[in-house]
């Protein structure tokens, strides 16, 4: 058992979506020596800049948050980078901890790095069984290899680092950019839009068959502080919800709840993704005790009221 409060901890991704939340449960939970920073004064990508970081941060616990990634539109237009990008801030990210002697490396990984044909739920035990699905895979991989990388430094140097796998994140202060946003967020700015600008009709990409299992983001923070206190482990841990909602009911969900009557076009020739996601759960509970809180209607309702707000 780690006791934060008193540690020096590295958040990198601390200015983003779910580093925002986690810094924030962090100071709730009394730690008051935070680093967090920006992209603008370390590019981790580079080794010297991550040098730099450490240096300057100190760290005795790193959270390595930080990542580019996207939707399905975002993946499809950026393999390349969404797969260099990770896979140098993580590898970069590890070894200068371990040359530091760091105390703890969280690192994250993702639900889509999962083999594209997995038995629902998705468990631990089956996360090296196949290939991830085709749309996601340069960036899944570059994920994956940091639990390679982490096994491995284990075995080795018997460096402390564990490998988280999230679901889908939402909430309040999501990405609503069209271009590279999730689909919850996407969903909630395309209904809003419409009302405002009087559309009859919202086009969705896909059929609508295809399944998601969505972790509130304040939920997925405290998983983190829980696995980053109590798991010293090797093998990887789901972080989910454990619920599955298919795209055409969560879109019917967030029409209702926007207020949106008009008609829900679903444009066919653009990809699904995997068919179905789900991830089971138990192991974060037995390990470190996390169990979800939010329900998927109430965090959706705060997510919509967070965009009315500030947008």
């Amino acid at each position: 058992m780690i006791d934060l409060k008193n540690k020096h901890i590295l958040v990198t991704g601390g200015a983003g979506f779910l580093g925002k939340h986690l810094v924030a449960r962090l100071r709730e939970c009394g730690c008051r020596n935070i680093f967090v920073p920006r992209s603008d004064n370390y590019n981790l990508v580079e080794s010297e800049a991550v040098k730099r970081l450490y240096s300057d941060a100190q760290p005795e616990i790193v959270i390595h948050l930080a990542a580019q990634g996207g939707g399905i539109g975002a993946n499809l237009d950026n393999p390349a980078k969404f797969f260099y990008d990770n896979l140098m801030m993580g590898a970069l990210m590890m070894e200068t901890g371990r040359a530091r002697g760091i105390e703890k490396f969280v690192a994250l990984g993702t639900v889509c790095a999962y083999p594209k044909f997995t038995a629902v739920p998705f468990e631990e035990k089956n996360f090296w069984d196949g290939y991830p699905e085709e749309i996601n895979a340069p960036y899944a991989l570059a994920k994956k290899i940091l639990l390679v990388q982490s096994q491995a430094y284990r075995k080795q140097y018997g460096f402390n680092s564990i490998f988280l796998l999230p679901g889908n994140l939402y909430g309040p202060g999501d990405n609503f950019d069209l271009d590279s946003a999730h689909v919850i967020p996407a969903l909630i700015r395309k209904c809003l839009e419409a009302q405002e600008k009087d559309r009859k009709e919202v086009l969705i990409w896909g059929t609508g068959k295809a399944t998601r299992e969505f972790l509130y983001v304040e939920d997925a923070a405290e998983a983190i502080i829980l696995a980053a206190e109590q798991y010293d482990k090797s093998e990887p841990v789901n972080i989910g919800s454990g619920f599955e909602i298919s795209i055409k009911d969560l879109v019917k969900l967030i029409a209702r709840f926007t207020g949106f009557k008009g008609k829900i076009a679903w444009d066919k020739t653009k990809p699904d993704g995997q068919l179905r996601r789900r991830l089971n759960t138990v192991k974060a509970y037995r390990e470190f005790g996390f169990k979800a809180r939010m329900g998927l209607e109430e965090g959706l309702k705060r997510t919509i009221d967070w965009y009315k707000t500030n947008f």
